[in-house]
């Protein structure tokens, strides 16, 4: 499945650190839903720093982050906790919501194909629709895009 700004963003449910959580639960908020590969990774934690540092803007411009990845809701319990991130992780097992994204994807490390979850990052508009999307996520600088993005609805 691939997905298309304009277009509703695909519908999820999923288990968290802290309960559940599906998409209905944002209507009327803009949230941002980033795809991770790993939690505890370096570049996953610099990339969940960078959100959690610019988390009081996030909250000034009424927008909501949740992390995604296909790790364990305890392994997300464990992340959250030793790095303060103050935004909900979800669990994807099943890899379904990787799925209806499109970003479980071929990669490739030191001629060794395998398939992964391709670092990116969906703005969704508090009416369900999607409003940018990143591929292939550069950590630098990326959250600051995205809130600058996020402003900008």
């Amino acid at each position: 499945m691939t997905t298309a700004i304009g277009a509703p963003a695909p519908a999820f449910a999923m288990d968290c650190d802290d309960g559940k959580t599906a998409l209905a639960d944002y209507r009327g908020k803009v949230l941002v839903l980033y795809f991770y590969p790993k939690d505890d990774t370096s570049g996953c934690t610099s990339e969940a720093k960078a959100f959690r540092d610019a988390m009081e803007e996030y909250r000034a411009a009424g927008v909501e982050i949740l992390g995604v990845s296909k790790d364990s809701v305890a392994s997300h319990a464990r992340f959250r906790a030793k790095h303060d991130l103050p935004f909900r992780l979800g669990s994807d097992p099943d890899g379904a919501v990787c799925e209806a994204y499109g970003v479980w994807k071929k990669k490739s490390m030191y001629g060794r194909e395998y398939m992964g979850i391709e670092r990116s990052t969906f703005l969704i508009g508090q009416d369900g629709v999607l409003r940018a999307e990143w591929r292939k996520v550069k950590v630098t600088g990326h959250a600051e895009a995205v809130l600058k993005a996020a402003k900008g609805l």
